[in-house]
């Protein structure tokens, strides 16, 4: 069975997911939902993920983790803690970008936007969204995707 495949397929998956649910959230928080902000946003935020998930090896920062808390693979503990690892690696840094570019378009629109609290409340939304997908979809996305790729 190829491991890397299934990481890279398994990134995509997640890439997909996150980005989808982290733009739509994200969305409908501001109150100001557009097919077009949800568009360009979900475009945003899968290359952002996609960058992350090529960079950084998921699998072996999960098990490193794990190892580390002496979690037993597959067990809840170590499912949350790696859900948790996920969720502090990919939602902070899309959604910074995501709140960046909407308030750099909400401003140049005159809008008074106060930077801070715009952020903190997406980062806050966007880590419990994230933290609850993760969660949900790694294992459902992972045997999928082992049955899938069965020699």
């Amino acid at each position: 069975m190829n491991m890397k495949k299934i990481g890279q397929q398994m990134s995509l998956l997640m890439g997909l997911s996150m980005s989808c649910v982290l733009t739509l959230v994200g969305l409908l928080s501001a109150g100001k939902f557009t097919v077009q902000g949800f568009l360009s946003g979900f475009a945003v935020s899968f290359v952002v993920s996609m960058i992350i998930g090529l960079i950084i090896p998921m699998k072996k920062v999960s098990d490193a983790v794990t190892g580390r808390f002496n979690r037993l693979p597959g067990t809840l503990k170590a499912r949350l803690l790696e859900a948790l690892v996920s969720d502090v690696l990919y939602s902070p840094l899309m959604t910074f970008i995501m709140v960046y570019i909407a308030w750099r378009q909400a401003t140049a629109h005159g809008a008074m936007i106060p930077w801070g609290p715009m952020l903190l409340k997406s980062e806050i939304i966007s880590f419990i969204a994230a933290y609850i997908l993760s969660f949900v979809l790694t294992p459902v996305f992972m045997n999928m995707l082992m049955r899938k790729n069965r020699p």
